[in-house]
């Protein structure tokens, strides 16, 4: 069975958390979970489940596919590529949410042209988190 490195994970979030401002409790209400609960995901008691991690990856405003990885639900040395990009592309203050989520679409398409987005059974990688919106079409 792997061991999963909740420790890092709370070490993480913690510094994210400082890293915005946010007390224990700021960070608590705006994931909707309990301020011990999140204490207790800080000091490597808990293991939060990938909804938390989505809520608390929300609240902060960083990439849920890192906070994955960081807990376990996610295998770092296969996604390891694909989640660091994402997260780079997603934390780009000079990009707006609109850029972003065509950044991530062409960034998929290349991956899957390119033989990489896809499982053995040919189907898309399966990356929890919120699914990534069709781009605008921008007639010029």
């Amino acid at each position: 069975m792997a061991s999963l490195n909740v420790g890092n994970l709370g070490e993480y979030l913690r510094e994210q958390r400082r890293n915005a401002q946010l007390s224990l409790r700021q960070l608590a209400d705006a994931a909707g979970v309990s301020n011990p609960y999140l204490s207790q995901i800080e000091r490597g008691l808990r293991k939060p489940s990938a909804e938390v991690l989505q809520q608390v990856a929300k609240a902060l405003r960083i990439s849920a596919e890192t906070l994955y990885v960081r807990a376990g639900i996610l295998d770092a040395e296969r996604d390891r590529d694909d989640v660091e990009t994402r997260a780079v592309i997603l934390a780009d203050p000079s990009l707006n949410e609109g850029q972003k989520q065509v950044l991530l679409q062409v960034y998929e398409s290349f991956r899957r042209e390119n033989g990489f987005g896809t499982d053995a059974d040919g189907e898309g990688s399966v990356i929890p988190g919120p699914p990534i919106a069709k781009a605008p079409q921008n007639p010029q």
